[in-house]
């Protein structure tokens, strides 16, 4: 019975996380597209790490997410997900044109 709780646990948070990640997809595709004055405040990564077994033999794979806060002139601040590109290109303190839909970065242009 044990085995069968974990499994079931396993599927549910499975099953959540895609439903969210479809629900946000969904949400942000019916949110209008804006382009607000912002200035870049702050940027972070959020890098992770994998370990793989096969055949006895492993290895680690990494990956690293991009984030930057933007405030806009309500000096309200969002945190959007960027491309490592995009992340690399942005500085603190550039100031700008930021277009976004929902939580979906679309682009920045420096003024």
């Amino acid at each position: 019975t044990m085995f069968f709780l974990v499994c079931f646990l396993i599927l549910g948070v499975f099953i959540v996380t895609v439903v969210r990640g479809i629900a946000q997809w969904n949400k942000n595709n019916n949110s209008p597209r804006l382009t607000v004055n912002a200035t870049v405040v702050t940027k972070r990564t959020n890098v992770t790490h994998h370990h793989h077994h096969h055949n006895d033999h492993g290895h680690i794979t990494t990956s690293t997410t991009y984030y930057v806060t933007f405030q806009v002139e309500s000096g309200d601040r969002m945190e959007l997900s960027v491309s490592g590109h995009e992340y690399g290109m942005l500085v603190e303190g550039d100031n700008g044109k930021l277009s976004f839909q929902g939580t979906r970065y679309l682009g920045f242009e420096r003024i």
